[in-house]
């Protein structure tokens, strides 16, 4: 028995059609209270870590930020080197957003840092990015506007 509906071809999304850029960077001897500040001041819930070449090192997250927080190192000078996510899981630009979530959801993140060939950061996915294209996406198959 087929399905009643189904859609006449996909959709080749890719993860730089919908990822956040540029991507809010802070170097590796950044602190804490930087990370706090640069994430309130973007508006975002990660910043990227990177070392004096440009490469990924690390991330910090929202979570991250409440573990801080909650151990009172808030304020008082502390590395964002001791509280990031050291190598931290990517994606490639070009790759399927449906991979990217795969990685996400295996993974229980909702930041995943895109990098070029070179592991230097491009952008950032977020559950929101992909949260906002479905909406799209569902809001374009039930002709809606």
């Amino acid at each position: 028995m087929s399905p009643a509906w189904k859609p006449k071809r996909k959709v080749p999304l890719r993860v730089e059609d919908i990822m956040s850029k540029p991507p809010i960077t802070l170097p590796v001897t950044a602190t804490v209270d930087d990370a706090i500040k640069t994430m309130w001041e973007n508006q975002v819930g990660s910043v990227l870590i990177v070392d004096e070449d440009g490469k990924l090192v690390g991330i910090v997250t929202q979570r991250d930020i409440l573990y801080t927080g909650y151990r009172g190192l808030c304020g008082k000078g502390i590395p964002v080197r001791d509280v990031m996510t050291e190598n931290p899981i990517t994606i490639k630009p070009e790759e399927p957003v449906e991979e990217a979530t795969r990685k996400m959801k295996d993974a229980d993140i909702s930041h995943l840092p895109v990098v070029d060939e070179e592991g230097k950061p491009v952008g950032v996915l977020s559950m929101r990015d992909v949260m906002d294209a479905s909406m799209l996406l569902l809001r374009v198959l039930l002709g809606a506007e």
